[in-house]
């Protein structure tokens, strides 16, 4: 068979390639993955043969100087298939380059493609193999990765809406070759992995080939340790939902039941809990000394963990994990059926039409943060208190109370507050039927 031609029949392929492509979870639309390297370009060609209906998605990450004649063959390749193929080109931002290198901030954009174009159901195939296992099981451990990172890369994941799937992560890429080569298919080679400065391709050129012929078995080995790593892994994270039922409220940690925890209980615990929430977890050294800090400083000290996008942050009691949050430098006037976010929290006016009434125009309303000296009405019937103590009074954590949102409308020449937060709106612009025909929605981002 040629490069890209698509006479193969399912059969013609060996059944150590094609079982597993051609059985796959059940999906709703199929992508593959397509690169234009040998590994990609061998897997189209596999999954057109078993499949009738696949969509191949190209991203030109426009790094290296044969970026368009590489998107070109692809075309090519596939118009030979008769498959369809989506071409996205992507932006690597110059600033994601410093935190892990060129490789992450591409690898991280293509992501944030896949996540956007598979939809819900969908399947995605990548053509990750068994010697890209091994080489990220040795990287993550020269990074000093835990048994999570170990454990390698999974066969199956969630991806955006839908899942990721690597059917060939059990082959060798010698064996892909071999086949790729007999069967006539050409593919196209990213001249950036044969340079040995970007680390994975040091340890793809001048590591693994030493390693596997020391030890012929080297892959099995690696993934037998991978494999072990991966039920560690999801050891420590059934512990961890099942201490988080019995040790948390509303989101939060409650001080006294975590702190009857071990200290490696207490560490996988807020691990799995940064993970749930999709943050980075600091290093253990620094995570075992912040939650000692948070355990047992003193009432009058304010001690914190500090993390990429969060920081946990203790009061009253309890155990905050609060992201960091950018809220609007001054008043922003809120517009019907618009939305405003305001750090963690979304708001909306939106009119509601009351039987026997008309729609009046949509009332002066502006958000804005504490200022000092704030006064609320509860209830009409009461005095206005100081906000400041009525905060205090709910529990709302020190750093919360300067990012909340205050809404107000105008009044004469003065203003009314109607809502703070998510805490407490007026009955005028609340419940099943505001008496000012507007209702006002204050919503967090996150819980």
């Amino acid at each position: 068979m040629k490069a890209g031609g698509n006479s193969a029949r399912h059969a013609d392929w060996p059944d150590d390639l094609r079982a597993p492509v051609s059985t796959l979870p059940e999906y709703s639309r199929l992508w593959i993955a397509f690169s234009g390297g040998l590994d990609s370009a061998l897997l189209l060609h596999v999954a057109a043969a078993c499949h009738s209906n696949i969509t191949a998605l190209h991203i030109n990450h426009q790094l290296q100087a044969n970026h368009q004649q590489t998107e070109q063959f692809c075309r090519d390749v596939c118009e030979r298939l008769g498959v369809p193929i989506v071409v996205e080109h992507v932006d690597v931002p110059v600033s994601d380059t410093a935190a892990g290198g060129l490789e992450e901030a591409a690898r991280n954009a293509r992501y944030r493609v896949f996540e956007r174009r598979i939809g819900g159901g969908d399947l995605i195939l990548m053509a990750h193999h068994g010697d890209d296992q091994a080489e990220t099981v040795l990287f993550r451990m020269l990074r000093g990765s835990g048994v999570k990172g170990l454990s390698g890369m999974p066969v199956n994941r969630a991806l955006g809406k839908g899942h990721l799937y690597r059917p060939w992560l059990s082959i060798e890429r010698n064996r892909l070759e071999q086949v790729a080569v007999d069967a006539g298919v050409s593919w196209v080679d990213d001249p950036s992995n044969a340079s040995t400065v970007y680390d994975r391709n040091y340890l793809r050129h001048a590591i693994l080939p030493k390693l596997k012929a020391r030890w012929p078995g080297l892959l099995r080995r690696l993934e037998h340790s991978a494999g072990a790593c991966r039920e560690s892994a999801e050891l420590n994270q059934r512990l961890a939902e099942l201490q988080w039922q019995s040790c948390a409220d509303k989101g939060r940690l409650v001080l006294a039941k975590f702190g009857s925890l071990s200290t490696l209980e207490q560490r996988n615990l807020v691990r799995w809990w940064l993970l749930q929430r999709r943050f980075e977890v600091p290093a253990s050294s620094g995570l075992d000394q912040g939650l000692s800090d948070l355990l047992n400083a003193a009432e009058d000290r304010a001690p914190e963990i500090r993390g990429a996008g969060f920081a946990l942050r203790r009061y009253r009691g309890h155990l905050y994990l609060v992201p960091e949050a950018v809220v609007p430098k001054g008043p922003v006037d809120l517009s019907p059926n618009e939305v405003v976010n305001w750090g963690g929290w979304r708001l909306r006016l939106l009119p509601i039409q009351i039987a026997g009434t008309s729609m009046g125009s949509s009332p002066p309303i502006r958000v804005s943060t504490r200022q000092g000296g704030e006064r609320v009405k509860i209830r009409p019937d009461s005095p206005s208190r100081a906000l400041k103590t009525w905060l205090q009074e709910q529990g709302v954590p020190p750093w919360e109370r300067a990012l909340l949102p205050l809404v107000y409308r105008r009044v004469g020449e003065g203003e009314e507050l109607i809502a703070i937060g998510d805490l407490w709106c007026s009955d005028q612009y609340s419940g099943s039927a505001p008496t000012t025909g507007w209702r006002l929605i204050v919503e967090r981002d996150f819980n």
